[in-house]
């Protein structure tokens, strides 16, 4: 009698109408976006003013860093709240900048850990830093990494 179960409730779903709107519900509430917009914008106000990582970005974005921040912050959002609002590869982005080192990693890693702490409570600083070397594990793991001179 399981298996009749289970197809009638097959048959019930896959003949129920499909016409109805689902509406995603938002998993992130108006103060967590509004601390990773602080993160984000932060940051990367001091990667412009930084020696090592400054020349890098302002290089590769230009005058673009409006769309830059929006993506970034569309990033977090997804990577610590699902909301799904990135579109994006980091690996093929990063892919274009074929001078990047290990230094340039450190350097990123420690930037990033030390705005998140500055910009969000400590738990979710937490999370931001375990994610954020994560990521830096994948980026190094799929691009060439220029050996040091």
């Amino acid at each position: 009698t399981s298996i009749h179960h289970l197809c009638m409730m097959y048959i019930t779903l896959v003949s129920f109408p499909c016409n109805i709107e689902y509406k995603a519900m938002p998993l992130v509430d108006d103060a967590a976006e509004e601390r990773i917009r602080t993160l984000v914008h932060t940051f990367y106000a001091r990667i412009r003013e930084d020696d090592v990582l400054g020349p890098i970005f302002n290089g590769h974005i230009g005058d673009e860093w409006e769309p830059h921040l929006q993506k970034m912050c569309d990033f977090w959002s997804s990577i610590l709240y699902a909301t799904g609002r990135f579109n994006g590869n980091p690996i093929r982005a990063h892919a274009q900048l074929p001078d990047i080192r290990s230094q340039h990693f450190d350097r990123w890693i420690e930037m990033f850990t030390e705005v998140a702490y500055e910009t969000m409570p400590e738990p979710e600083a937490d999370d931001v830093a375990r994610r954020a070397l994560r990521m830096r594990v994948v980026l190094e793991s799929h691009l060439p990494i220029a050996q040091e001179a």
